[in-house]
């Protein structure tokens, strides 16, 4: 039993931490909701963006049910099974993923009214560009790719590659679509901040300053 444990907690682990993660999420739209009668654009109201909401829900929810059913099933997904008898590289992933949920919720508090699941062009939300905004462009982004990326070396096999891999290209995707948004919304003020400011990763350690 302790044999088998050693491969199959970190699956349980990571499924709870990204069913928690989406769970806030649902709340956030909920919250969002309730407050200014739209679920932050949770059904995007381009068409863009819902054909990738079709395509992206169903790798979410498989994000949250392959973890579990390794663990509940007791058995190893096909591909990669020398990484599951690695428990310490499992283990450490873990880890990453808690790192990665933590970032993410400080995140969603610095984003406050204006965060938003899509992309409403009618819509004017403020520009956030301090905290860890200051650093990276899209660092809800940047820490969901880092969750997935600890998922999959968690509970390494070929359907949560792929489940990765879909998840990846829909930020990327997204990203690049909300900085067109942002450019019409907000001016010479963004353009000038995704000059400086790296869209996943910092450009350097010093905190972006507008004018400075």
């Amino acid at each position: 039993m302790m044999i088998q444990m050693r491969w199959y907690l970190p699956g349980l682990v990571i499924g709870l931490i990204v069913g928690f993660y989406w769970a806030r999420v649902i709340k956030l739209v909920l919250k969002a909701r309730k407050s200014s009668g739209r679920a932050a654009n949770f059904v995007p109201p381009e068409l863009l963006g819902r054909v990738l909401r079709i395509i992206w829900y169903p790798t979410v929810a498989a994000w949250i049910v392959v973890p579990l059913l390794t663990c509940f099933l007791h058995r190893r997904p096909p591909g990669l099974r020398l990484l599951f008898d690695q428990p310490i590289i499992a283990w450490f992933a873990v880890g990453i993923a808690f790192l990665a949920l933590w970032g993410t919720m400080i995140c969603w508090r610095k984003m406050g009214k204006s965060w938003r699941m899509g992309i409403d062009p009618n819509e004017k939300t403020a520009l956030i560009i301090t905290g860890a905004y200051a650093y990276v462009r899209h660092p809800i982004y940047a820490l969901s790719s880092l969750l997935m990326i600890a998922s999959v070396i968690a509970v390494p096999s070929i359907i949560m590659i792929i489940v990765g891999a879909i998840h990846l290209i829909c930020l990327q995707w997204e990203a690049r679509r909300e900085e067109q948004y942002l450019i019409r919304l907000h001016g010479a003020d963004y353009g000038l901040y995704l000059t400086k400011v790296g869209r996943f990763m910092p450009r350097s350690f010093a905190r972006y300053v507008p004018g400075a």
